[in-house]
C-alpha cells in the first residue's frame, strides 16, 4: 500500500511539473509573437523595429504630355542619396544606397516634428553631397542622369509609410554624327560647355551655379554622344558648346562650336550633322523644331541640324 501511494505521489508531481513547463512554453511563444519584426507591405522587407518613417521611391515617366506608370529608380539610376533637415535647416539624417543591392526603400526613426526631405537619384561614381535643401554637389562635378524629390513631411510617433515620386532634374545635349565614315585616328571627343550648372538646388528645382563643364566621350559605334547639365531655369541656354575630336595623344583633329544651345529640364536637345566632311563646320542652332519622342524617359526632343 505504501509503495502504491508513493508512486501515485511521484506521478502527481510529474504531472504538475509537465503542466508548469507547458505554461512557460505558451508564454514564451506569446512574447515572441509580440516582438515579431515589422514587414513592410510594399517592399516585403523588414524595417527596423523602432522605425517610424518608411519611404518608397519611384520615378515619374512621361512622354510629352502623356503620363505613364512610374518606374523603379533602380531601372534608371545606380545611387540614391537622402538627407533630412529639421525646421532650423540642420541636417539630422543621411542615407546612401547603391541601388544594385537595395530596392529603393528607406526606413529610419525620427523624433516627432516637421522636416524637409531631399532625395537625389543619379549615376555618379560616388555619393552626392547634400549640403542643404538649396545645394547638392556631385563627385568631380560630373553630371549624370539625375532625379530628385524635395518636400516637407510631418513625423509622428506612429509608423508612417510614404510613396514618393522623383522627377528628372537635368537636360540632355545629344550630338548625332551623320558622317559616312570617321577618321581612323580619332580616339575621343571632348565637350567643353558654358552656361549650365553642375550644382543643383532641390528647393528651386534648377541649377544654382555657373559652371564650366568638360566631358570626354570615347568614339561610339552609333555616332551618338550625350552630356547632361542642370539648367538654371526651366528653359535655359548653353552659351557655348565646343566639341573637339582628339587622337590618343590628345592632339586636336577637328573642332566644332555650337552657340546659344537651348536646354530644357527633362528634354533632349539634339544636334545632328556631319562633323568631319566638307559641309560640316562651325554653326549655331537654326530651324529648330520640336518633336515628341517615343522614349518614355524624356518629355521631348528638340532637334537641330548643323
Amino acid at each position: 500500500m505504501y509503495f502504491t501511494l508513493e508512486k501515485m505521489m511521484e506521478s502527481g508531481i510529474l504531472r504538475m511539473m509537465n503542466s508548469f513547463v507547458a505554461v512557460l512554453i505558451v508564454l514564451a511563444c506569446g512574447l515572441s509573437s509580440c516582438e515579431k519584426p515589422f514587414v513592410d507591405e510594399m517592399s516585403g522587407k523588414h524595417a527596423p523595429d523602432d522605425a517610424n518613417v518608411v519611404l518608397h521611391f519611384s520615378m515619374s515617366e512621361q512622354n510629352g504630355f502623356v503620363s505613364r506608370a512610374a518606374v523603379d529608380i533602380a531601372d534608371i539610376c545606380s545611387r540614391l542619396n537622402l538627407a533630412v533637415f529639421d525646421g532650423k535647416g540642420t541636417k539630422v539624417k543621411t542615407v546612401n544606397q547603391m541601388l544594385d543591392t537595395a530596392d529603393g526603400t528607406v526606413s529610419f526613426k525620427l523624433a516627432e516634428g516637421d522636416y524637409q526631405l531631399v532625395v537625389i537619384a543619379h549615376n555618379g561614381e560616388g555619393n552626392a553631397t547634400i549640403s542643404s535643401t538649396a545645394k547638392v554637389t556631385f563627385p568631380s562635378n560630373k553630371v549624370t542622369d539625375t532625379f530628385f524629390y524635395y518636400g516637407d513631411f510631418l513625423v509622428s510617433a506612429e509608423r508612417q509609410t510614404y510613396e514618393l515620386t522623383l522627377t528628372r532634374a537635368v537636360s540632355l545635349f545629344r550630338m548625332v554624327l551623320t558622317d559616312g565614315s570617321m577618321p581612323s585616328n580619332v580616339s575621343k571627343f571632348k565637350f567643353y560647355y558654358l552656361g549650365g550648372s553642375s550644382t543643383f538646388s532641390p528647393a528651386e528645382g534648377v541649377g544654382c551655379v555657373n559652371s564650366k563643364q568638360t566631358e570626354l566621350r570615347p568614339v561610339s559605334t552609333d555616332g551618338i554622344y550625350e552630356i547632361y547639365t542642370f539648367p538654371h531655369t526651366e528653359k535655359d541656354t548653353l552659351t557655348k558648346v565646343t566639341v573637339t575630336a582628339l587622337d590618343e595623344n590628345d592632339v586636336v583633329l577637328k573642332e566644332q562650336v555650337f552657340e546659344n544651345v537651348p536646354v530644357v529640364r527633362n528634354q533632349i536637345t539634339e544636334y545632328a550633322g556631319k562633323f568631319f566632311e566638307e559641309n560640316g563646320g562651325e554653326g549655331t542652332a537654326v530651324n529648330g523644331y520640336l518633336r515628341m519622342t517615343a522614349n518614355p524617359e524624356w518629355d521631348s526632343v528638340n532637334k537641330f541640324p548643323f
